[in-house]
């Protein structure tokens, strides 16, 4: 299977207190978030890696242009310069991606601690299942303030619902969307032109190309990590530290 990896990396991180810095270039055990990300990309083999930069971006570009320079040439930037959601993000790796005949995998540069195991077990759901679209999923306790994870009566993948968007009803359940996807490219862009910004926080949802693909009828699906560490985003300097303490 042919893959690409998409990492986005443009966030503000406004919780981290530090307008200076790229959110996804603060240091866990000493290196910076996106550092593990593009690791692992490596390792998966990865044809592409994109990493859609923005806010401080030069600071990213210079860091993984010289920490990754024996892979440079597998690494092509995408910028977003503007904010408008996740969906917007995965709109500025078009140029990029034109062309490519395979699977996109995207992933975040505030996500550290996925690892390889995961991710290939990940990418083996997606193709045993022959899946069009897959997302990595968590159960959580307490699912405040993510995507929930829709599934039908026969227990099939049918849609995310963001917390703001969600019902009651939709709020009680605790299966997440981790932002982990793998896409086929062929897809992919076809449904991002779909994404509108009628919601509840007026930007252009990357959850959304699950409504297009459920309605053309083309096959998804959502699998739970076992681990819900690995699939933990930092917003915070203290979720940076209690993270820290988990790396053994």
């Amino acid at each position: 299977m042919k893959l690409s990896t998409v990492i986005m990396a443009a966030g503000k991180g406004k919780r981290m207190k530090n307008p200076n810095k790229s959110k996804v270039m603060f240091e866990l055990c000493g290196k910076p978030m996106i550092e593990y990300v593009i690791n692992l990309s490596l390792r998966i083999d990865s044809e592409l890696i994109i990493p859609i930069v923005g806010h401080q971006k030069q600071s990213v570009i210079d860091f993984l242009s010289s920490r990754f320079n024996d892979n440079i040439d597998r690494i092509k930037f995408a910028h977003q310069d503007e904010q408008l959601g996740t969906g917007h993000a995965i709109m500025q790796t078009k140029e990029i991606l034109n062309g490519f005949d395979g699977d996109v995998l995207i992933l975040s540069g505030d996500v550290p601690l996925l690892r390889y195991e995961t991710v290939m077990k990940f990418i083996k759901y997606h193709t045993d299942n022959e899946f069009r679209a897959s997302l990595l999923s968590a159960i959580f306790d307490d699912p405040f303030g993510y995507g929930r994870v829709i599934r039908d009566a026969n227990g099939t993948f049918i849609d995310i619902v963001e917390e703001k968007d969600a019902t009651d009803e939709q709020k009680k359940i605790k299966e997440i969307n981790s932002g982990i996807y793998i896409v086929d490219n062929k897809i992919l862009f076809e449904a991002l032109t779909t994404l509108k910004t009628d919601n509840a926080q007026g930007e252009y949802y990357l959850t959304d190309i699950f409504k297009y693909f459920r309605n053309k009828k083309i096959k998804i699906g959502a699998v739970p990590v076992d681990n819900n560490v690995e699939i933990t985003g930092v917003n915070t300097i203290d979720q940076l530290t209690e993270l820290e303490k988990l790396i053994v």
